[in-house]
């Protein structure tokens, strides 16, 4: 037995070939031959990579089932195909060759995988057997599933499906006799979300299963208008099946509208199958609760807590609830760090649980003997997900010199390295010059210490020059650890010749609470100053970084900071490209979709005049510093990001040009937040490093 929790990546990757399936005239996309030059590591190679997607141990915890994807450049789309490797890293077999995605696989039994596929119906479950043979279609479910998960008896399942979002009687006598209508009309906020309208609700459906069908489906949610998974990250980890399959624990928050776009107070709800009652575990818990884990025995569960309505940055606690006492106890309170993606221990004597630490993301383990925690790994790595078997733990890891791939730990490690389990993209990166890594500590101006990750040029010679670029984190509250990123890949600006100085300023996790929390209410202040000290110590100590040459990036709250670094840096700068940043936030204020963030991180509305954090919050607004602006930007802006609407991009621009400034602006129809296609990610990257090499360079 074994708990998995599973984090969805913000990583897409492409292959350049395909190949025609036999029985097929739809073409199947193929592992590539990814062409290398001079070791160089480029854009076109990032997208050349295989994505690691979802994994399952196997019941006895001897193979692993996992998910590779590969994109097409000329088609401008992906595939994902599973595998079976043994936990040792021998034997690894690709099972599934279709056109068709496959994904969400789980083990029906030590011979057996379900998994979901694309389908002219939607995604639906099937099964095949772990060496390749005998697949076949479990579901047929109108309108297809985004994922599901299995009982641990095996006689159920959940799987999630979308319900439509009913307009209100008097709407919708205003479209009658009018089916070619486009308008919209809303009278309630949170009418749209991240990066799509709010037209249909996901719910979790329980349905009955006996490995070769899944039927009489039952909506748990039934009449609720509610989001079970929440939207947009919530997936099946905020689901669960209790061990004796009499309960499903799920995360929800019961809320729509204005009420919605004000709170992040989500609740673990316990349903019980057989009478349908539910009870609140989470009750009087005002943030966001989420993503339940029960014991092997049944008798406990945990979940991710967060204390402060509204915040959705908020230390993440380890909550546990006792079934036998019906208490409630938070194990972290002790514990100055963010935890997230609980497992158990097969006994139930240990939850091991992954959290940000000091510029890496590692494993801990919580003992219930001694209330003690334990750092279980320590690599230049960051993991996003744990399963265990026994004594085994296979975990996801990344860096910033390498895509994901499963590592082996055991339970009893403490500060160790892992074995590598899958070797997805071992080949192409025994290519690869990657540009190294190093961890320096910086004094702040207010005499903390500060850690900033410094990244080399790829052709380093100590005997030369280089130009250099600031990182600005998004978030605000996101530690730059050793992540791996198609959009902001450290590696490919090592590539292109660049240092990259990329400081954990005030406001990330990962460096205790009080470093978290500074930020908000702040913006423009302390991380700002951090930033620019950042630079100043590094390019000094470092005679390689030629300080004439040098520029500042970032996305979200990190092309804020561009933004208004581009008013107050004082000539450190000499280019600057920002990424579907605030520029404007009063307008932001009005725009943003999930107003808790704005309310929290801001203080509230600029027309609170009586409201000194927000007055000060809106004071150092970018856009008010135009009149400062004297170095060429680059704006970049998604339309379908509604975090931050691609207004604010265009009025940066639009004021750039209008004071004179070398100005670009690249837009994109059909991005949100990210830039996820294939092509328009080539575009982004080849126009970053044209933008820069044509001014720093």
């Amino acid at each position: 037995m074994r708990k998995a929790f599973v984090c969805t990546l913000a990583i897409a990757l492409l292959a350049t070939s395909c190949k025609l399936k036999k029985d097929s005239e739809e073409a199947i996309i193929g592992k590539p031959e990814v062409k290398i030059e001079n070791g160089r590591f480029t854009p076109e190679v990032m997208w050349g990579l295989g994505k690691m997607g979802g994994y399952a141990l196997s019941p006895d915890g001897k193979r692993i089932v996992y998910a590779v994807t590969y994109y097409n450049i000329d088609t401008n789309r992906g595939n994902a195909e599973l595998y079976v490797v043994n936990t040792d890293g021998s034997d690894t077999r690709q099972i599934t060759t279709t056109a068709k995605s496959e994904f969400n696989p789980l083990w029906i039994n030590n011979e057996t995988i379900a998994f979901a596929r694309s389908t002219d119906n939607g995604a639906q479950m099937f099964s095949i057997a772990a060496d390749g043979s005998a697949e076949k279609q479990l579901s047929n479910i109108d309108g297809g599933i985004e994922g599901f998960i299995i009982s641990p008896d095996g006689k159920k399942v959940i799987y999630t499906a979308t319900i439509a979002k009913e307009k209100p009687a008097d709407i919708a006598k205003l479209y009658e006799g009018l089916p070619k209508a486009t308008g919209r009309i809303n009278e309630d906020l949170m009418y749209r979300h991240w990066d799509e309208w709010v037209d249909a609700i996901p719910h979790i459906y329980m349905a009955d299963f006996d490995g070769n069908s899944v039927k009489n489906a039952t909506d748990v949610l039934d009449g609720e208008p509610f989001e079970c998974p929440m939207r947009p990250w919530g997936g099946l980890e905020q689901v669960a099946f209790s061990p004796d399959g009499k309960y499903i624990a799920y995360t929800c928050r019961k809320k729509v509208g204005k009420e919605y776009a004000l709170s992040t107070n989500s609740d673990i709800y316990l349903y019980n199958i057989a009478d349908k009652s539910v009870k609140n575990l989470s009750e009087g818990i005002m943030g966001y609760d989420q993503n339940p884990v029960f014991s092997h025995n049944g008798k406990k569960i945990v979940w991710e807590s967060m204390e402060h309505d509204g915040y959705e940055s908020d230390k993440q606690r380890m909550m546990m609830y006792d079934f036998e006492t019906g208490t409630r106890t938070d194990l972290t309170a002790n514990l100055d760090q963010y935890c997230t993606g609980y497992a158990w221990s097969d006994n139930d004597d240990q939850i091991f649980f992954v959290s940000p630490h000091l510029g890496t993301t590692e494993l801990f383990a919580y003992t219930f003997a001694d209330s003690s925690f334990r750092q279980v790994t320590n690599d230049l790595h960051d993991i996003y997900s744990v399963q265990i078997s026994g004594d085994n733990i296979i975990a996801q890891e990344v860096s910033l010199s390498k895509p994901a791939e499963l590592v082996a730990y055991k339970t009893t490690d403490s500060m160790a390295q892992g074995k590598q389990v899958t070797n997805v993209n071992t080949e192409v990166l025994s290519q690869l010059r990657m540009g190294k890594t190093e961890a320096r500590w910086v004094k702040t101006t207010n005499g903390e210490d500060m850690h900033v990750w410094v990244v080399y040029p790829y052709d380093y010679d100590s005997t030369k020059t280089y130009p250099a670029l600031l990182f600005c984190q998004g978030g605000p509250q996101g530690m730059i650890g050793q992540f791996w990123s198609t959009r902001w890949n450290f590696q490919v600006m090592s590539g292109a010749g660049y240092f990259v100085i990329a400081p954990n300023r005030h406001g990330v996790p990962g460096f205790g609470t009080k470093w978290n929390e500074q930020i908000s209410g702040d913006y423009g202040g302390q991380n700002m100053k951090d930033y620019l000290q950042a630079y100043d110590i590094i390019a000094k100590q470092h005679p390689n970084i030629d300080e004439n040459r040098v520029g500042a990036c970032g996305a979200s709250y990190g092309a804020f900071s561009v933004y208004w670094l581009a008013g107050n840096h004082q000539g450190r700068f000499k280019a600057f490209l920002a990424h579907n940043g605030m520029f404007n936030l009063e307008q932001q204020y009005c725009e943003t979709e999930e107003l808790w963030f704005v309310n929290w991180d801001l203080g509230g509305p600029f027309w609170d005049k009586s409201n000194a954090v927000a007055q000060r919050s809106f004071a150092n607004s970018p856009h008010k510093f135009v009149q400062n602006w004297d170095t060429p930007i680059c704006c970049i802006h998604g339309e379908n990001d509604y975090r931050i609407v691609a207004s604010q991009g265009m009025a940066a621009y639009n004021a750039a040009v209008m004071r004179g400034i070398p100005a670009r602006y690249l837009y994109f129809p059909d991005e949100n937040h990210w830039v996820l296609q294939p092509q328009n990610s080539l575009l982004w990257h080849r126009n970053f490093i044209d933008w820069f090499d044509k001014w720093l360079k």
